[in-house]
């Protein structure tokens, strides 16, 4: 597939495609025209890159555990390094703290919303 479908099935813009290959996160062939043609696993690669960068996790470290994923939420670690384990933990951590943050207040949105639905 060409850069515009792998955009438009995974909701990332074309440059940012570009940019997630030029920091070897995913990987195009090049046709004679010199468009760039992906495989289909690069949509599952896509979203797995997004959710990551969603949850907080910097590309550089990405790219670090990219070659451990085999489908989305799988990680395997055959040779996981102790500073790439201290890395992990510390991303646990802080995506945690985050969901936490973000569990309180849908919570408090979710009850302004029912207070003012019964107000209205």
């Amino acid at each position: 597939m060409q850069i515009g479908e792998l955009a438009e099935r995974t909701g990332t813009s074309r440059r940012l495609l570009r940019y997630y290959e030029e920091q070897g996160l995913i990987f195009s062939e090049r046709c004679a025209n010199g468009y760039r043609t992906y495989d289909e696993s690069s949509v599952d690669r896509v979203l797995q890159i997004r959710g990551l960068l969603d949850a907080g996790l910097p590309t550089r470290i990405i790219k670090q555990i990219l070659p451990c994923l085999s489908k989305p939420r799988t990680i395997h670690f055959a040779d996981a390094t102790p500073e790439m384990l201290a890395t992990l933990e510390h991303e646990l951590t802080s995506m945690t703290r985050r969901i936490q943050c973000l569990t309180r207040n849908r919570d408090a949105i979710a009850e302004y919303l029912a207070a003012v639905r019964v107000g209205a």
